[in-house]
C-alpha cells in the first residue's frame, strides 16, 4: 500500500489546512465540499497562507504554484474519490452528520481506499463500524491550526489493521508533523482527555476558593508550565468546542470530566471567547491580546488540585494502556504547548501531596476525583 493521491471531504479551517499541509509534500490532493463557493472560499485561504509563505521567503513563488496545481476542487463525492488512496473526512463534530457522510462514501469509494477520520473527540470504532471497512479505518487527528501545529494523534479503532496504522503513521511523519498514537479509542483520545477535564476544574477551584481568573492564570503559567492561563487557552480554543468535547466526553465516560456549568451558561450565552469577543475574558475587536499574567499573581493560588486533575487522567491513559509516559509528555509538549513535562510538575509539588489532595476532594466532592492506582503506585 502507497498513499499518493488522497481526497479530504470538508474545505472548512480544519479541511483547507489539511490539504494545504499534504500539497505542501507532494501528494494530489483533491478538495470536496457540497457546493463550489465553499471550495473558492477555501483555495483563497490557500492562496493567502502560501503568499505568506513566499514572502517570508519560507518557498519560491514556483514552489507555491507547483503547490496549487496538485490541489483540484470537487462536488461530486463519487468524482472526487474516483483515484484517492486515502480519504480524510474533516467535517463537523455532529455524530449523526458523520456517518451520513461515510454511508454515502462507502457506497461510492473502492474497497481499497483507506478513510481517517480527523475527529478530535468522536469514536473511531462507532464510525469505523457503520462503514463496510472498520480495518481499513482510522483516527488521524490534525490540531488547529493544521499548517503550524506539529502534532497528530493517530487512533486506531478497535479493527483497524496494523498495516493501516503503521500507514498513516508514516504519512503524518511525510508531511512533517509528530505522530502520537492512541492505543485504544478512548474517550478523548490524549490531548483532549487531559485539557477538557482540566478547564473544568480551573472553574471548581475558582469558585471553591473564590479566586480571580487571573490568579488562576498566572498559577498555570508560570507554576505549571503552560504557555498561557488555562481560561486563556479556553477563550483561545473557543466555548463552543469546549461544550461540545464536554458533552461527547460525559456521554461515553462519566469518570472523565466533572462539568461546571459556567462553561455550558457561557455557551448558551454565545460568549464564546475570542472568537467573539467575549469568554471568560473580554477581548477589543482589534486584534489578539494577551491577558496580563505574572508571578506575583501566580503566587495567591495553590494549583494542586489542578495538576491532581491532569495527572490523574494521565495515570488513567496510562493504567487502561492507552498510551504511555513518553507519548502523553510529547502530546501534552506539542498539543498544549507544555514547557515542563507533566509527571515532573508533579514530583516537584510532591506525589504524595498531590494523592492526599485527591482523597480530601474524593471525601468532599464524590468517586470523580479518586486517585488513579498508578499514582497511588508512585508515592
Amino acid at each position: 500500500m502507497t498513499i499518493k493521491n488522497i481526497t479530504v471531504l470538508g474545505s472548512g479551517i480544519m479541511g483547507h489546512g489539511i490539504a494545504q499541509v499534504s500539497a505542501m509534500s507532494g501528494y494530489n490532493i483533491v478538495l470536496r465540499d457540497v457546493d463550489q463557493q465553499f471550495l473558492d472560499k477555501a483555495m483563497e485561504k490557500i492562496k493567502w497562507s502560501l503568499e505568506k509563505l513566499v514572502s517570508k521567503e519560507k518557498i519560491t513563488q514556483s514552489e507555491s504554484d507547483a503547490i496549487l496545481e496538485r490541489i483540484k476542487t470537487k462536488v461530486d463525492l463519487k468524482d472526487a474519490v474516483q483515484s484517492a488512496d486515502l480519504v480524510i473526512e474533516a467535517v463537523p463534530e455532529i455524530m449523526d452528520l458523520k456517518k451520513k457522510v461515510y454511508a454515502e462514501l462507502d457506497s461510492v469509494a473502492d474497497k481499497k481506499i483507506i478513510f481517517a477520520s480527523n475527529t478530535s473527540t468522536l469514536p473511531i470504532t462507532e464510525i469505523a463500524n457503520t462503514t463496510s471497512r472498520p480495518e481499513r479505518f482510522i483516527g488521524i487527528h490534525f490540531f488547529n491550526p493544521p499548517q503550524l501545529m506539529k502534532l497528530v494523534e493517530v487512533i486506531p479503532g478497535q479493527k483497524t489493521s496494523q498495516d493501516v496504522l503503521n500507514l498513516t503513521v508514516e504519512f503524518v511523519r511525510s508531511v512533517k508533523k509528530e505522530p502520537v498514537v492512541c492505543k485504544k479509542d478512548v474517550p478523548g483520545f490524549i490531548v483532549n482527555r487531559l485539557f477538557i477535564p482540566m478547564v473544568h476544574e480551573a472553574c471548581w477551584l475558582k469558585q471553591r476558593q473564590n479566586l480571580k481568573l487571573e490568579e488562576i492564570d498566572s498559577a498555570v503559567k508560570f507554576r505549571m508550565g503552560f504557555p498561557m492561563g488555562i481560561f486563556e487557552l479556553a477563550d483561545f480554543t473557543g466555548m463552543d468546542v469546549i461544550h461540545k468535547a464536554t458533552t461527547e466526553l460525559k456521554i461515553r465516560d462519566k469518570k472523565v470530566i466533572f462539568p461546571h456549568p459556567d462553561i455550558e451558561k457561557l455557551f448558551n450565552e454565545k460568549k464564546l471567547g475570542q472568537k467573539s469577543g467575549e469568554g471568560f475574558y473580554k477581548y477589543s475587536d482589534d486584534k489578539y491580546e494577551r491577558i496580563h499574567l505574572d508571578e506575583e499573581l501566580a503566587k495567591k493560588c495553590n494549583p494542586i488540585q489542578l495538576i491532581a486533575n491532569i495527572l490523574n487522567n494521565a495515570a488513567w491513559l496510562i493504567t487502561n494502556k492507552a498510551s504511555d509516559v513518553a507519548e502523553i509528555e510529547k502530546a501534552a509538549h506539542l498539543g498544549l504547548g507544555l514547557k515542563k513535562p507533566i509527571f515532573e510538575t508533579a514530583k516537584e509539588f510532591g506525589i504524595k501531596n498531590i494523592v492526599n489532595e485527591l482523597n480530601d476532594l474524593a471525601k468532599k466532592h464524590g468517586t470523580f476525583y479518586e486517585p488513579d492506582p498508578l499514582i497511588v503506585s508512585l508515592q
